[in-house]
């Protein structure tokens, strides 16, 4: 199994789709977590704990509205993880199990705080090699922008909140340079793959 580390907007999720390939599996927690954020049982204790202008028109949450409420106090934060990340826990043991059962041949662990909550997942340590996806952060905060609607700095202020890079960088077994665009992105991690299945 691999685990994928790096900052935000990095190009975490693209490396773990090329290093997953067409007979591998990424698992992807963020893609979890807007599922749980979703569930009828979160939208209720969203309703409870923050009122309706966490919910959007749709019924879903409002994620830019309910960021600002909890990146702005640790404890409104804390609370909300300790509704979703136990949900998102149990989803990634689910198809990790049946990973195995159908023999996979990669599994790839696309889980923002991979290391922070390694205490409670255990999935870091489980990981048989840990890839680090490094990028310039101008670059990270102008796709942040883009693709997120993120103000300036809110970048910054995020990342302020997780393990520095450099300390997951230092954890890492390999690093994947994302600097040159796609075309070189692909060939770094064909490299990679080459050394580390090698046919």
């Amino acid at each position: 199994m691999l685990g994928v580390l790096g900052g935000i907007a990095s190009g975490k999720s693209l490396v773990a789709r090329l290093l997953a390939g067409e007979e591998g599996e990424v698992i992807d927690a963020d893609q979890m977590a807007h599922e749980v954020l979703d569930s009828a049982d979160v939208l209720r204790r969203l309703r409870e704990r923050f009122g309706e202008r966490v919910i959007a028109s749709d019924g879903r949450a409002d994620r830019p509205t309910l960021a600002r409420e909890v990146f702005a106090d640790p404890a409104s934060r804390a609370e909300l993880e300790s509704w979703i990340h136990p949900l998102v826990r149990e989803r990634i043991a689910q198809r990790l199990a049946l990973a195995r059962e159908r023999g996979v041949r990669r599994v790839v662990l696309d889980v923002p705080l991979l290391l922070e909550n390694d205490r409670q997942h255990g999935l870091a340590s489980a990981c048989d090699l840990l890839v680090f996806v490094d990028a310039d952060l101008a670059e990270r905060e102008r796709r942040a922008m883009a693709s997120r609607g993120w103000p300036p700095g809110e970048l910054a202020r995020r990342e302020a909140a997780q393990m520095p890079l450099e300390a997951k960088r230092e954890r890492a077994d390999f690093v994947i340079e994302n600097r040159a665009g796609r075309d070189e992105l692909e060939s770094s991690v064909r490299r990679l793959l080459a050394t580390l299945f090698p046919s």
